[in-house]
């Protein structure tokens, strides 16, 4: 129960943040936060019994500066909310595709890596879309979303936290 995640938003309803379920009863009973969905559950103590939160809102503004978005596989697939760029295909056993292979010149950037799944990824086979017959759904671009840190794709239908996170 206490091991549960928490979503911590700035002052200004920003997320920052997930901590863990007794990290943000501290927070919130030392007068630092404020519970604004409450979990399953309770904490017990010795002489107080706690609601569990799911997302809790710091009573203070942080300010720190918005970190540049690297390019990694994690990002990449949400990027493509884990989707084949190909065949529209959903799922986990997705790979890296660059669009203009880098023996042809193609370079490892936010413009020229998809997410593909592997029968799609192995049917392209170091060719280009067009070279291979192929279209992609989307053209490949920098991440667009505002938050600065990664939610993994199990907690993000987390209970109570779809209004705050951005769509």
């Amino acid at each position: 129960m206490i091991n549960l995640p928490v979503l911590v938003l700035n002052q200004n309803y920003e997320p920052l943040n997930i901590c863990r379920a007794r990290r943000a009863v501290v927070l919130v009973y030392q007068g630092k936060a404020e519970m604004l969905e409450n979990g399953t559950g309770f904490i017990h103590s010795a002489a107080h019994t706690f609601d569990v939160p799911s997302v809790i809102r710091l009573a203070y503004m942080i300010k720190r500066p918005r970190p540049k978005r690297r390019l990694t596989r994690l990002e990449v697939f949400s990027r493509d909310q884990y989707i084949c760029q190909y065949c529209s295909r959903e799922g986990r056993q997705l790979t890296l595709d660059h669009v203009i292979p880098r023996h042809q010149g193609g370079e490892h950037t936010w413009e020229n890596v998809v997410s593909a799944c592997i029968p799609c990824n192995r049917h392209k086979a170091g060719r280009t879309p067009e070279q291979a017959g192929m279209k992609l759904i989307h053209r490949p671009s920098p991440p667009r979303d505002k938050l600065p840190f990664y939610i993994p794709h199990q907690l993000k239908n987390q209970l109570g936290w779809q209004k705050y996170l951005p769509q």
